[in-house]
C-alpha cells in the first residue's frame, strides 16, 4: 500500500513539473512554455535591451522578480509599520522630555526672578491680584507670545 501512495506521489510531481526541463548548459535555469500576448511580446522585443538585458528571458525574469518583490513588500508593510510607529513614538518621546526640561529651567528662573523683584518692591496682595488678571488677559489676548518691547510700551502709557 505505501508502495502505491509513493508510486502515485511520484508521478504527480512528474507531471506538476512536466513542462519543466533543466537547461542543458548545466545551469540551475529551467525551461518552460510561455503563452503570452503578441502585443507584449512585440513591447519585449522594443525595450529588453535597453534595460541591458542580453536576452528576452532575462528580461522576463528580471520582470518577475521585480513583481514578486512587489508582492512581497505589501506583505512587509505589516512588519515596517510597527517598527516605524514605535521609532516615531521614541522621537516624540524624547522632544517631549528635551521640551519638558527647559520648561522646568525657564520656571526656576522665572521664579527667581520673581522673588527678586518682591523682595526689591514691596507691593500689596490687590497689586499683585490685579498684575495677574492683567497678564492672563494680555497672554490670552496676545496668544501666548509676550516680548519685552510691548510690556516696556505697555508700562511707559
Amino acid at each position: 500500500m505505501k508502495k502505491e501512495k509513493n508510486r502515485e506521489s511520484i508521478e504527480r510531481r512528474k507531471e506538476k513539473n512536466a513542462d519543466f526541463k533543466p537547461n542543458s548548459e548545466g545551469s540551475d535555469k529551467q525551461k518552460f512554455a510561455l503563452y503570452i500576448t503578441q502585443e507584449s511580446m512585440d513591447a519585449i522585443n522594443d525595450i529588453y535591451k535597453t534595460d541591458n538585458c542580453s536576452s528576452r528571458s532575462e528580461f522576463i525574469e528580471k520582470g518577475v522578480k521585480f513583481y514578486i518583490g512587489f508582492l512581497r513588500a505589501s506583505e512587509s508593510v505589516n512588519y515596517i509599520s510597527p517598527l516605524l510607529t514605535a521609532m516615531l513614538n521614541s522621537t516624540v518621546m524624547n522632544s517631549e522630555q528635551r521640551i519638558n526640561r527647559n520648561l522646568f529651567k525657564i520656571a526656576v528662573e522665572l521664579g527667581k526672578l520673581s522673588h527678586m523683584i518682591a523682595a526689591a518692591n514691596e507691593v500689596d496682595d490687590e497689586t499683585v491680584r490685579d498684575l495677574h488678571r492683567m497678564c492672563v488677559e494680555e497672554v490670552r489676548r496676545i496668544n501666548g507670545v509676550i516680548s519685552a518691547e510691548s510690556a516696556v510700551k505697555f508700562q511707559q502709557d
